[in-house]
């Protein structure tokens, strides 16, 4: 992987990790057209918690509250909706790496993320803040992140989608849907890690320049990505992404009708 390459995927990732448009699936699309093949793992975790920095830089206050108290409201829905997810991740785990390297549901599941933001952007805008905000609603929404494993899936935009569906203030959402995700991001690169491990991938004739460039790349745009999905949460709509993932869910199935991808 040369540097040009790391920093191209890693704004990749940056970027669309936080917008509803699947950066797991955007990332899977570039490392095929870049033919990336050796060491694609580590670069996987080092480009997540590049793009975890961001929520904490962003949410700092909400998770020094978290630390200070624990068992509060906030930390306990974050747990309660981590749970459904965790539990879908680690029972789907080997399935959706599976489809992660053949790559052959990109194009539904575009189009699945396109049809699951136009539902919710239909929907009457809600009114529920914290205080309000129940358990059953946390479920919901890791439910919904937890079926966002698969590739091409948008991770913010079903817990976005699972959040309005649910009556969330549409700025209360996007904030939920950020902090739920931190949990999810660990969790992800510390399964990850395991996996490089057991996989006993050296690093001893690795040029860990790229790796650090992507990680670099990620957190730069991962930053701009999230301040500006709060600013579409407050005035803007999701319509708009679901235009665009339909559009290149089309382009993925043709491409693969033509034998191209």
């Amino acid at each position: 992987m040369t540097t040009f390459e790391a920093i191209v995927l890693g704004l990749v990732q940056g970027l669309i990790e936080y917008l509803p448009v699947s950066s797991s699936g955007h990332l899977v699309l570039f490392q095929k057209f870049f033919g990336l093949k050796e060491n694609v793992l580590l670069f996987d975790i080092l480009v997540h918690l590049g793009t975890l920095i961001p929520l904490l830089i962003i949410f700092w206050q909400e998770i020094w509250s978290i630390i200070k108290k624990p068992w509060g409201r906030l930390p306990l829905l974050i747990i309660v909706g981590t749970i459904p997810t965790a539990l879908i991740g680690l029972g789907f785990k080997d399935f959706v790496e599976r489809l992660f390297e053949s790559g052959r549901t990109l194009g539904i599941e575009f189009i699945i993320t396109g049809l699951i933001l136009w539902f919710a952007e239909n929907q009457k805008s809600g009114h529920k803040t914290l205080a309000k905000t129940s358990y059953f609603d946390a479920i919901f929404i890791g439910i919904a992140q937890g079926l966002a494993i698969l590739p091409a899936i948008s991770r913010s935009g079903l817990t976005i989608s699972g959040a309005l569906l649910r009556q969330l203030d549409r700025e209360w959402a996007a904030k939920f849907s950020f902090l739920l995700s931190i949990p999810a991001i660990l969790g992800a690169a510390v399964l990850d890690l395991k996996d490089f491990v057991g996989n006993a991938q050296s690093l001893d004739r690795v040029n860990l320049t790229p790796y650090l460039a992507g990680f670099i790349a990620a957190m730069i745009s991962g930053y701009f990505a999230v301040k500006f999905m709060l600013e579409i949460l407050r005035k803007g709509s999701l319509r708009v992404f679901s235009y665009y993932v339909w559009l290149l869910g089309i382009i993925v199935l043709v491409l693969q009708a033509a034998g191209k991808f």
